[in-house]
């Protein structure tokens, strides 16, 4: 069983840089790979912003690429996002969502093909 706990959350103003962090216990790098999802205000759908693979691939949504950045440590069983220019349209509840398989990919796979996800952490960027 894999679990997923987020952390680093909270309010930014535009332009400014956040990061998020999320342990994974349980995770095999072997077995599992990472992403990060969003939730929107209002919205019921998660939205797939970043992926990485077993062997440090990303993929990102057009709407986070070049401001965002996926990194993980497989020492520590750790998925990290680095936010940069933030804008208040990045408001939202983000996710760490973890599968059973080597390959994770933006937009490939959508949030029915994770199978542990943790409880979110919220991200506001307003002025």
């Amino acid at each position: 069983q894999v679990q997923p706990v987020e952390s680093g959350g909270g309010s930014v103003q535009p332009g400014g840089s956040l990061t998020l962090s999320c342990v994974a216990s349980g995770y095999v790098a072997s077995r599992h790979c990472m992403a990060w999802f969003r939730q929107a205000p209002g919205r019921t759908d998660r939205e797939a912003i970043g992926a990485i693979d077993y062997d440090d691939t990303a993929s990102y949504a057009d709407s986070v690429q070049g401001r965002f950045i996926i990194s993980k440590d497989v020492t520590k069983s750790t998925l990290y996002l680095q936010m940069n220019s933030m804008k208040p349209e990045d408001t939202a509840v983000y996710y760490c969502a973890v599968r059973q398989g080597r390959l994770c990919h933006v937009p490939s796979h959508g949030a029915d093909r994770y199978e542990y996800w943790g409880r979110g952490t919220q991200v506001t960027v307003s002025a």
